[in-house]
């Protein structure tokens, strides 16, 4: 049977909220429980987010050294590592479903409490409180704007099986998007080369020697494409039609984006070779397109494609998701 966030929402969360939040989930998601900012409600998640600290490496098997629950960004990312369909039927199944005895539903509203410990600490978020507690939201003021993040209901996500042929983002999935990358330093990444730079466009037979004669010719900055780049064979494989260049940042950053017959693929290089990379699938036909709108600290990136006929856009920092 297939596990959805649903499910074990229905099944081992739902039955423990008080009555009124049971019948009304949208008024105590939305409600805040702490209008008089009492200290000791924050303290009571920030002692969850300890508890979480000592009862992970027991709850997971995994060595308390290897998981390094330091309240970092690195540590969320160690963590959703961990956190694999075999350990989550395997929790599910210790303690009544239902009750405050089933070790799944005390690992994740712990859990939720560290991950939004981790927001707090390392970015500046506050608790938006909620009843109950693991409902609780992080408010996040960053140069992306502000959000409030439903970090329990990303556990819940993440916990969840694949649907269909789509890959089930992760818990470090999440928290890359909505934290780490709103909240990244590109500005202080060193300068690649002028924005201003002409940089052509490869119009057709890409290919990986080609690419890299390019880079030779045209960037001479960039000594080195980064272990991470994809290999000559992969790059092949994505059966490139075209290949654009562009500096963003200022120049801190080179977008490399071309589309294929099945989406857009994207990459992010800075100074000491590849950082990121994305692919979005589309319709080929209208061809995918990626630009840059803007200069400076406010500089965009739009991707516009087609999905099944349909139009849409999807807007992105400079530095990438």
């Amino acid at each position: 049977m297939t596990v959805t966030a649903e499910s074990l929402f229905a099944e081992l969360f739902l039955p423990l909220y008080p009555e009124d939040a049971r019948s009304d989930l949208g008024r105590a998601r939305s409600e805040d429980a702490n209008p008089a900012d009492n200290p000791n409600i924050v303290a009571h998640l920030d002692e969850a987010a300890r508890i979480f600290v000592e009862m992970a490496p027991t709850a997971l098997g995994v060595a308390a050294s290897t998981l390094d629950l330091d309240f970092s960004d690195a540590s969320v990312h160690r963590l959703s590592v961990a956190l694999t369909p075999e350990r989550r039927d395997r929790l599910v199944g210790q303690g009544a479903r239902g009750t405050p005895d089933n070790v799944l539903f005390n690992f994740v509203v712990h859990g939720a409490a560290y991950v939004g410990a981790c927001i707090v600490r390392s970015h500046g978020g506050t608790w938006a409180v909620r009843r109950p507690l693991w409902e609780s939201l992080v408010h996040l003021v960053s140069r992306a704007g502000e959000a409030d993040l439903p970090v329990f209901h990303w556990w819940l996500k993440s916990l969840a099986d694949p649907s269909g042929d789509s890959a089930q983002p992760s818990l470090a999935d999440r928290y890359r998007a909505y934290v780490e990358v709103p909240c990244a330093k590109p500005e202080e990444l060193p300068i690649i080369a002028p924005p201003d730079r002409a940089l052509p466009k490869i119009a057709k037979g890409v290919r990986y020697d080609l690419f890299y004669k390019y880079l030779k010719a045209h960037l001479p900055e960039l000594r080195d494409v980064g272990e991470a780049f994809p290999s000559p064979e992969r790059f092949a494989d994505y059966e490139l039609a075209s290949l654009s260049f562009d500096l963003v940042g200022d120049g801190r950053m080179l977008v490399i984006h071309g589309p294929t017959k099945h989406g857009l693929h994207a990459f992010w290089l800075t100074k000491e070779g590849f950082e990121k990379g994305a692919f979005w699938p589309c319709d080929s036909f209208p061809a995918p397109m990626l630009r840059v709108k803007g200069t400076g600290p406010d500089q965009k990136i739009e991707v516009l494609l087609s999905r099944d006929g349909k139009q849409s856009v999807i807007e992105l920092l400079w530095w990438g998701p």
